[in-house]
């Protein structure tokens, strides 16, 4: 099953349920109003929900629209929360060896996770605002997914139960702020701004195969300026999954349903700077920052500028047979005039 937000209805958007294609969706007031209702009663809502979507795909639903994903909030406008992890020790290995540190040990086995600001999303086709370049706009691409009620103290089992929807994530970073955050040692706070989802968020069922130990296993598509960026698997390399993620939060308080919880950047181990870009036959980068690591470690300084204004992102993932699975986060690099 595939569902999205419109921004009609409210600052929570309208719940739609959208097509496998993409195509077609439909408003489902009379079921739930806004995905956080219809999380708060998963059992009762989702049923009802699947007639819908089986009803748009079989030409039978008598209320479809098309479907336009610029017409589209992010699935969750607003979260009751928003963890992101770290999930790929390469990525986190990479931005150490870059300024010379080692990794600790204890990174293999306990996950970093930061808790980001969960009041204000922004739509997939949304621009992404900063008020100045030399802040090091980067984005980061990668999967995340939104629970249900878990319990304080909950198994890993517990919580791969608990995966109600998976989505994409463009959580974007202020590159040039967060050695100064950091430094304070309370973590990052201004360096992450309004982080963007996918147009579509889909129910594990929906990915098959490519779905299993918790982890997503195709490939997650990155463009800069409509050139390849990068295409590494999600579900290569990522030392933790999202039912060990989940727990990990679950270790010290009870997580609400509509929960987000990430990934972090979705990075694949490679043969360096030569060898990995996607232009070199490697899977690339979901991140500038990672390319400019490698540019670190093997030309002695980074090369590869951050965004600018104007720049633009897409990012997305297709099925075995080519097909966007949750439709894609555009989005271009806009000053924000304080003010305006």
């Amino acid at each position: 099953m595939k569902l999205a937000t419109l921004k009609t209805g409210g600052r929570d958007g309208t719940l739609v349920v959208v097509s496998q294609d993409l195509s077609l969706c439909q408003p489902v007031e009379g079921i739930a109003r806004t995905l956080q209702g219809a999380l708060d009663d998963w059992d009762a809502a989702r049923p009802q929900l699947e007639a819908v979507y089986e009803a748009l795909n079989n030409g039978a639903a008598r209320h479809a629209v098309p479907f336009d994903p610029r017409q589209c909030h992010s699935p969750l406008p607003r979260a009751n929360q928003w963890a992101d992890g770290s999930a790929y020790i390469n990525h986190v290995e990479l931005v150490r060896k870059a300024r010379g540190a080692e990794l600790p040990p204890e990174f293999h086995v306990d996950p970093l996770m930061y808790q980001g600001g969960s009041d204000s999303f922004v739509g997939p086709c949304d621009p992404v605002l900063a008020c100045d370049e030399a802040w090091g706009i980067d984005f980061e691409a990668e999967v995340a997914v939104v629970t249900g009620d878990v319990p304080l103290g909950a198994t890993v089992e517990q919580c791969a139960r608990q995966i109600r929807l998976l989505l994409l994530v463009n959580d974007v970073s202020l590159r040039n702020l967060i050695p100064a955050e950091l430094a304070k040692g309370f973590g990052f706070l201004q360096s992450k701004p309004a982080s963007a989802f996918s147009p579509v968020a889909v129910t594990p069922d929906e990915l098959g195969a490519a779905w299993r130990d918790t982890k997503l296993h195709l490939p997650l598509a990155v463009e800069l300026n409509g050139q390849p960026f990068g295409k590494p698997n999600a579900g290569v390399d990522m030392t933790f999954n999202f039912a060990r993620l989940i727990a990990h939060l679950a270790k010290t308080r009870e997580i609400e349903a509509g929960s987000v919880i990430g990934s972090g950047t979705v990075s694949n181990k490679q043969g360096g700077l030569f060898g990995s870009s996607v232009i070199n036959g490697g899977v690339g980068y979901c991140c500038i920052a990672e390319l400019r690591m490698y540019e670190t470690i093997e030309e002695g300084k980074p090369k590869t500028p951050f965004m600018r204004f104007g720049d633009r992102v897409r990012i997305e993932m297709r099925d075995g047979d080519g097909a966007s699975i949750f439709g894609a986060i555009d989005q271009v690099v806009r000053q924000h005039v304080p003010g305006s």
